[in-house]
């Protein structure tokens, strides 16, 4: 593996793994108040749209962090829409 896609794959996990922290403080706490609503949507939107792309070139390690990453959002979009709080 070459550094460039090293530095590929450490950027997919840091970027992905950063929403794993506010949506565990979600699950735990069921407090979405303060969270905007428009960067959930709009973070999803993104990260959706990366995976059919990563998916239309066949890029393994694009498609991977999306899934994960729309899994995540998707959880924090799902809760701050559907969280009476």
């Amino acid at each position: 593996m070459n550094w460039i896609a090293t530095i590929g794959i450490v950027a997919a996990v840091l970027t992905t793994s950063a929403f794993v922290p506010q949506a565990w403080k979600i699950i735990k706490q069921r407090k979405v108040k303060d969270l905007s609503l428009t960067m959930y949507i709009m973070m999803f939107t993104g990260q959706f749209c990366w995976l059919i792309y990563g998916l239309s070139i066949g890029d393994f390690p694009l498609i991977f962090a999306n899934i994960i990453g729309c899994s995540l959002t998707g959880t924090i979009l799902g809760f701050k829409l559907f969280l009476k709080d």
